[in-house]
């Protein structure tokens, strides 16, 4: 079985691309899903991101308190490496059980920083959503109830499409929804026909 890394900046409609996949019978693998269901449910995980970020990165019930750890990660470069250090060798780990467990030509790993990160080298093919800044900005703004500061701030942490396009082996420009459905149609296609 093939896997294929799926990534795109925030607000690309990574997700969307995703979906489209799914309605063709494709598994696809959400990892910051998953990241922060195991940030909740991996007791050593949990145990690791207090001693780096302190008690107050959950809840009195248990749950991430995502307002206090956005805060201090995305205000300190060094420390949101620090907890992706942590979180992405799980999440590794946990991929690699749910893919075992798949059926199908391919399998995708959908995930925001697959570049930035290094875990498209362990796919066997990446495909690469893109879109326009402006349309990027104005999706996420309108989707988080986010200022265009905010959104610029967050996109600063991913590196810019042109860093990521000569590492993708496929390039899906999602602007329109038809126009996308369609080149995920003939990429799906002309994935099913590849031998591993």
């Amino acid at each position: 079985m093939m896997i294929l890394g799926l990534t795109g900046g925030i607000g690309s409609g990574k997700t969307t691309v995703a979906r489209f996949f799914e309605a063709l019978g494709v598994a696809v693998y959400y990892a910051d899903d998953r990241a922060k269901r195991l940030m909740v449910q991996d007791q050593d995980l949990v145990a690791s991101i207090k001693s780096l970020l302190g008690q107050e990165a959950y809840t009195t019930d248990g749950r991430l308190n995502r307002a206090f750890i956005a805060s201090k990660v995305f205000a300190d470069a060094e420390l949101l490496q620090q907890l992706n250090q942590l979180v992405h060798p799980a999440v590794g780990r946990d991929f690699s059980k749910w893919a075992q467990e798949q059926e199908g030509s391919y399998v995708l790993k959908e995930a925001a920083i697959l570049f930035e990160n290094g875990s498209y080298k362990q796919a066997d093919k990446n495909i690469l959503v893109t879109a326009p800044l402006e349309t990027r900005l104005e999706r996420v703004m309108k989707r988080d109830g986010a200022t265009r500061e905010a959104v610029l701030a967050r996109m600063e942490h991913q590196w810019p499409d042109e860093q990521k396009i000569p590492l993708a082996d496929f390039v899906i420009e999602n602007i329109d929804l038809e126009e996308t459905r369609k080149q995920v149609n003939s990429l799906h296609k002309q994935l099913i026909s590849f031998k591993k």
